[in-house]
């Protein structure tokens, strides 16, 4: 990742994170107040805009300086994050170039258990991380309602999925959805197994029904439930966001299987979505 124009490195400047039950997160630094300047300091967080967009969303955040002499900034849980990547920075005084900021210790216990409770709408997620060259950054979602996968079984015909709607609930005539991506509009529908809360369902995908008329290259189906059968209600997309992992997509693997000649595998994507690729082997 390149530095933005106006931007420093120091690799020696570390904020810890620590997030509590409310879902407030605080920036502690570890260098002293007297070490950064005379004038205020500021938090930054900036969201990453699209390859080729320019910056159009940021959050800037005072720094008080604690009894120790360290400095702290709160995040509180509202306003919500826009959904998206919020890159974190320190200025060292108003107006000051932006500082990169390195993660210290990063306490997101309270986040292990996210799926143990039910979420109201909108779905607010916020997840301090490492990005890939090493810099501290938060990951957040914000949607109407979120359907939790909380469990995956693979055979190799089926896939088994368990999951869980926050925000909403599940209605006569609710469906799973099976989307192919930039597939003309086409979508297979499966009739969930709902519990009598509402809430919780499951489905099993069939990927033989996946593997017919698979061409040449591969596709992708993107997983979601409707969950009344209303046009004016948008499916809630599948996936795993209420625990502390920012990013699945390399960690949570499961094994492919060979339809004929396709192979069928989930997988999470860079948005920790639920989809499944199918990719002709001839």
């Amino acid at each position: 990742m390149t530095t933005e124009p106006g931007a420093t490195r120091d690799a020696h400047l570390r904020a810890d994170c620590t997030i509590d039950a409310d879902g407030r997160i605080a920036f502690t630094f570890r260098s002293p107040a007297a070490a950064l300047g005379s004038r205020p300091p500021q938090l930054l967080l900036r969201l990453r805009p699209k390859k080729g967009q320019p910056e159009k969303v940021l959050h800037v955040l005072d720094l008080d300086a604690l009894d120790d002499g360290r400095l702290c900034a709160v995040l509180e849980p509202k306003p919500a994050l826009a959904e998206g990547r919020w890159d974190v920075y320190l200025l060292a005084e108003p107006g000051a170039a932006r500082q990169r900021v390195r993660p210290g210790l990063r306490d997101l216990r309270v986040l292990v258990g996210g799926q143990a409770r039910d979420w109201p709408s909108p779905v607010a997620v916020r997840v301090p991380y490492t990005t890939k060259d090493g810099y501290l950054a938060v990951r957040a979602w914000l949607r109407t309602a979120h359907a939790e996968v909380e469990g995956i079984e693979v055979t190799d015909r089926t896939m088994t999925v368990r999951a869980r709607l926050h925000g909403t609930t599940l209605a006569d005539g609710a469906a799973v959805r099976l989307r192919l991506r930039g597939g003309n509009g086409v979508v297979r529908t499966l009739v969930p197994r709902a519990a009598s809360d509402g809430r919780a369902f499951s489905f099993t995908v069939d990927y033989g029904e996946l593997a017919v008329g698979q061409g040449k290259g591969s596709g992708v189906w993107d997983l979601s439930v409707q969950s009344r059968p209303d046009a004016a209600v948008s499916p809630v997309r599948l996936g795993r966001l209420l625990d502390d992992v920012a990013d699945r997509k390399e960690i949570f693997v499961w094994p492919a299987a060979e339809v004929g000649a396709v192979v069928v595998r989930p997988y999470y994507t860079v948005d920790n979505d639920l989809s499944v690729e199918v990719t002709a082997t001839a």
